[in-house]
């Protein structure tokens, strides 16, 4: 057996005796209001299962009427987080999605990329100190360092990457945790703090909000990119939209809405930008996921049984002959790029907002 096939097989057990309980269990009970504005009045925009991993389970997304804030309802429990995010990076996926995830990853973390969103302070601040929130190995400050060579860069997560990125000279400190758990020891210390694709995930986004406030100084710079629940991918693709990433995708959170919260909170927006934070692969990710889902499934600990030669086989055959498609599909992106980024097809916005001197948090 290859390393892959010896993983899986010996995390099957364990997988298998958790979900003989259910997956209901990973949920919190279901809301009837809406978590950003409190209106009772919802709809369901998405009904859906787990199209990354192929994981058990269906996922609701609600949009409230009142102020179009889109989430995740009922919300996976800590439970289910931890259930729904195990495993999911350390390359036990295959097939089409672990390929639709490294070129996704590899568009949104370009060295390009973070150079072009590290240039968005420029004309506001040199800041002296940056923290980087949810920063993982600390690619986007080893970029960044590039247009701000005289800050001092730090990194914020919660897994044994940030402790890699500091090794390998990425980031100057590696704080491990929550931004909420370490805001209090952090308060005061960063020019500049940033949160790229970090909101959609966090159980709540306001608290994320405050603890930014927290540790910036009074005058100091957020900087935000986030999924745009109003793009136009996400109603002509559906549920092969990538940005919803069900399950772990908790909130999509309009820009208005991001702006006024952030006003409250005591913060001036200072930029908003769509073209910029645009990532060309709905097109690709749509089809990776749509053929993903139809192909002879990969092995996986969670499946109760292993593929037979035959079902490996075809999929293997099937993955090569739907290639030309992921291509065509990619290179439309590409081509649409220039377009997508200055209309409402824009798949993520950024935000940039200063610390107003002297405010307070909201509470």
């Amino acid at each position: 057996m290859t390393p892959t096939t010896e993983a899986v097989a010996e995390r099957r057990p364990a997988y298998l005796t958790e979900l003989a309980q259910g997956t209901d269990r990973f949920h919190e009970p279901r809301r009837t209001d809406c978590p950003w504005c409190g209106s009772t009045r919802l709809r369901t925009r998405l009904r859906t299962t787990d199209l990354l991993q192929h994981k058990p389970g269906t996922f609701v997304v609600d949009q409230c009427r009142a102020c179009s804030h889109t989430f995740q309802n009922p919300r996976l429990s800590p439970e289910g987080l931890d259930f729904y995010y195990r495993d999911f990076y350390d390359g036990l996926h295959a097939g089409h999605c672990a390929r639709l995830l490294r070129a996704q990853e590899s568009a949104r973390h370009s060295a390009h990329r973070h150079r072009a969103a590290a240039r968005a302070l420029l004309p506001l601040i040199e800041p002296e100190s940056w923290l980087d929130v949810a920063t993982g190995q600390g690619h986007f400050p080893a970029a960044a360092k590039e247009v701000h060579p005289y800050t001092a860069f730090d990194g914020l997560d919660t897994g044994s990457a940030v402790e890699a990125g500091r090794r390998a000279g990425r980031i100057e400190e590696a704080h491990r945790g929550t931004l909420t758990e370490l805001a209090p020891v952090l308060a005061g210390r960063y020019d500049a703090l940033s949160m790229f694709h970090h909101l959609e995930h966090a159980t709540d986004p306001r608290e994320e909000l405050k603890a930014a406030h927290t540790a910036l100084r009074p005058g100091g710079h957020l900087l935000i990119e986030v999924p745009d629940p109003e793009s136009r991918y996400a109603k002509l693709l559906g549920k092969w939209w990538v940005s919803y990433f069900q399950p772990q995708h908790l909130h999509l959170i309009p820009m208005d809405n991001l702006r006024r919260e952030l006003e409250r909170l005591g913060y001036t927006v200072v930029a908003t930008d769509r073209r910029e934070a645009h990532v060309p692969l709905d097109l690709t990710a749509g089809l990776a996921l749509f053929l993903g889902h139809w192909l002879p499934r990969a092995d996986a600990p969670w499946r109760r049984k292993a593929p037979t030669p035959l079902q490996r086989r075809l999929r293997t055959a099937l993955t090569y002959a739907t290639a030309p498609l992921i291509a065509a599909a990619y290179a439309a992106d590409r081509l649409l790029a220039p377009l997508a980024g200055r209309t409402c097809f824009s798949n993520a916005y950024r935000i940039v907002a200063r610390r107003n001197p002297g405010a307070r948090a909201a509470d």
